[in-house]
């Protein structure tokens, strides 16, 4: 992995992903005491920042790999990213998904063309099943994060990033990142280590899915004892990549962990301030922000909001539960 790559992947994502703005409120500074600065990927095609690793991979298959399709693993995100660039690309898209996975992104994914394989995540293999019937049925299997083009296509985020914090006057920042796997952490790393060496990624995970932060500490690859059981699904993964996990302990900087109740006020407050929806998994790098102010460093901190894909009754709970903050 290296920025030629990124580089190259950006090429391959122009005129197709959506250069996503870079958002702020003094609402939000002045709960978090620093200037922050969103980066909606919220806003990016199918909801998330997943379009950006779909495209780049799908955009390198032979003509003979699109003609017999791809198929991916996925709680959601990468599951649409996947479907739709494989529409865009005229290629057959098969998705295995969590059967406890957002009704949402099932319907989404099903929509946009995709045969939608379910399995249960707590007794059966996400990963055996899509290598199985990669195998049976001949198709490229297209992994969520632990796939070099699938990185590539996430460090665009952070080339963005670095162009829209020069506009900004940030030279020197946090960069708080959602992470599951590790691909959009480690693709954004990548690109800031190139573009803008000031910028430092963290990643920011969940309450009992701190894997990578964990790793990060101990210098080897960690693992979660639970594989369900948060409303942060898109960002839950069972450990780091073997290929993203090496470049986030060469880039990053400490974990920060957030309780999900922080990440549903972060999601009441980027709709009330920002006028965008996100997911818990999305918000959960602006939670941080605001609520764990004491584990940042600088006047200014960048998160992403890496997806939007909410179910409706999780969306009413937050407004319900932590409107009157608003």
């Amino acid at each position: 992995m290296n920025i030629d790559m990124i580089e190259q992947a950006a090429k391959r994502l122009k005129g197709h992903a959506r250069k996503t703005p870079l958002l702020s409120s003094p609402f939000l500074d002045d709960i978090a005491g620093r200037r922050v600065f969103v980066k909606a990927e919220c806003l990016q095609h199918t909801g998330s920042f997943k379009f950006r690793g779909a495209w780049s991979a799908i955009s390198m298959l032979t003509d003979n790999a699109l003609k017999t399709g791809v198929i991916a693993f996925s709680s959601g995100n990468h599951a649409q990213g996947i479907a739709l660039a494989a529409r865009l690309h005229k290629t057959p898209a098969t998705i295995v998904m969590p059967n406890d996975a957002p009704q949402l992104k099932i319907d989404n994914t099903c929509a946009l063309g995709a045969k939608v394989v379910l399995y249960d995540r707590t007794n059966e293999d996400r990963q055996a099943i899509g290598e199985k019937l990669a195998a049976e049925r001949g198709l490229t299997l297209i992994k969520p994060f632990d796939e070099p083009q699938v990185i590539a296509g996430q460090g665009t985020c952070g080339l963005e990033i670095a162009e829209q914090a020069a506009e900004e006057g940030i030279d020197t920042a946090d960069v708080l990142v959602c992470c599951g796997g590790g691909g959009f952490t480690s693709g954004i790393a990548l690109a800031l280590e190139a573009v803008a060496p000031g910028l430092r990624v963290r990643p920011v995970e969940p309450v009992n899915f701190d894997d990578v932060t964990r790793s990060l500490v101990s210098g080897q690859i960690e693992h979660n004892t639970q594989t369900s059981g948060s409303l942060c699904d898109a960002i839950i993964t069972q450990q780091p990549g073997d290929l993203t996990f090496p470049i986030m302990h060469r880039l990053c900087g400490p974990g920060i962990i957030v309780d999900e109740r922080d990440c549903l006020r972060a999601m009441v407050q980027a709709y009330a301030r920002l006028k965008i929806v996100l997911e818990p998994g999305g918000a959960i790098a602006l939670a941080a922000a605001l609520y764990y102010g004491d584990q940042i460093e600088g006047e200014a901190v960048i998160v992403t909001a890496s997806g939007g894909n909410v179910d409706r009754s999780v969306f009413q709970h937050a407004l319900e539960t932590y409107g009157d903050q608003i």
